[in-house]
């Protein structure tokens, strides 16, 4: 049983919420898709909480929902990509639990990510998210307990997640 919060990091499209989803079936934990949580918990949806309260709010509702979460049972937490961007929500991670980052190279995100109901990637999705990439990867590396490589083999990610998951982390 894990004894702490298990934040899965990762740009977006890197499968945090896929195999986040599938590891946490698979070991018996508790899942929880942040923005999923946020959608359900404001009544909104992503893409309407940036149009009413700008990104700033929208790191607003991702730190209340981290803050929240630390009450909750140890599992795993799919972040969204940004999330780790700000400096309290990486407190927050650091204090309550470890990260995982899910490595996935940016030619493979470009070549299946689905761009519709993701604010950040609105106006010229590709190079937005090499910009995104280039600024998120160095601290998103920094901020890992363990990195595991997303190469594309979905089956070979989720065994070695879920062997970090029961030889580190006890799940």
């Amino acid at each position: 049983m894990l004894d702490r919060q298990i934040y899965l990091n990762g740009m977006t499209g890197s499968g945090k919420s896929g195999l986040g989803r599938r590891a946490a079936r698979d070991l018996g934990l508790p899942f929880t898709d942040l923005d999923q949580w946020i959608e359900e918990k404001s009544g909104m949806t992503i893409p309407e909480i940036f149009d009413q309260y700008g990104e700033a709010g929208f790191r607003r509702a991702e730190t209340g929902a981290l803050i929240s979460l630390t009450r909750s049972r140890p599992g795993l937490i799919a972040l969204g990509g940004g999330t780790a961007m700000t400096a309290e929500n990486r407190k927050i991670m650091q204090a309550w639990g470890s990260v995982i980052l899910l490595d996935r190279p940016l030619e493979q995100i470009l070549g299946d990510i689905r761009t519709e109901g993701r604010p950040m990637l609105r106006e010229n999705p590709a190079e937005t998210l090499k910009t995104l990439f280039e600024i998120r990867m160095p601290l998103y590396r920094k901020l890992a307990d363990v990195t595991i490589p997303n190469d594309g083999e979905y089956d070979r990610t989720l065994m070695l997640l879920e062997r970090v998951l029961k030889e580190r982390y006890h799940a």
